[in-house]
């Protein structure tokens, strides 16, 4: 199956392409540039691997958590071509591929992903990886470092921080005695992939902000306090 994964919930644009067995996964920018490089960085990848748009047979893109502007891009892009070339969507979110690339590099454990959510905040989801699968222990959470740090200190339980959130308050994930951290900076391209494969189409993407943009808090910050 011809598969096109497109990530753009955290601050980097990135691209997988699945041809049956054969995987290509780039990181297109790490500078918030996701409508500048998207849509050439498809066409570029697809030219690379001797495919053209219309091969592809389905299109797999994260829905989120994460940032508001690269979402619409990501999310956007996805259905423009889902409607163009009459191809099968599949949403998955950004910490569920977190934690699905922890399992794919051996990782099995309780697995708290955190993706940098900007404000002083993270997006946050436990979950258990174990050799086979991986199961949401909760729902995506907005929070702050300092409130998961605090949580899994005074449990003390052994956890696996995982997510550009965890690099953003390193120093703070760190501090955590039972803990360990798998530096993973951009949600897995090979898992978007393979769960794209496996999944049945989403009758509907949508992104999941889990809160409001950003820009329309800062007007209401503004609104508030003038």
């Amino acid at each position: 199956m011809n598969i096109l994964a497109i990530e753009t919930a955290t601050s980097a644009c990135a691209l997988g392409l699945g041809i049956d067995k054969r995987h290509e996964v780039r990181v297109l920018d790490h500078g918030r540039r996701h409508t500048e490089v998207l849509a050439v960085g498809i066409k570029e990848l697809l030219d690379e691997m001797g495919l053209r748009a219309r091969d592809l047979e389905r299109v797999v893109v994260d829905v989120g958590p994460g940032l508001f502007t690269g979402l619409r891009v990501g999310v956007a892009t996805a259905i423009g071509l889902g409607e163009g070339l009459g191809c099968p969507l599949v949403g998955v979110s950004s910490l569920e591929l977190l934690a699905h690339g922890a399992r794919l590099a051996g990782v099995h454990a309780t697995v708290v992903a955190a993706v940098d959510a900007r404000r002083g905040e993270v997006f946050a989801q436990t979950f258990r990886v174990g050799d086979q699968d991986v199961v949401a222990l909760g729902s995506p959470v907005v929070t702050t470092a300092r409130s998961v740090v605090i949580e899994w200190a005074t449990n003390g339980a052994p956890v696996v921080f995982t997510g550009d959130g965890v690099e953003r308050y390193q120093r703070d994930f760190a501090a955590v005695p039972n803990a360990t951290i798998f530096e993973q900076l951009v949600p897995s391209l090979e898992a978007a992939l393979a769960l794209g494969e496996e999944r049945d189409p989403s009758e509907r993407v949508v992104p999941l902000y889990l809160r409001e943009a950003d820009a329309v808090a800062n007007f209401t910050t503004r609104e508030r306090h003038p």
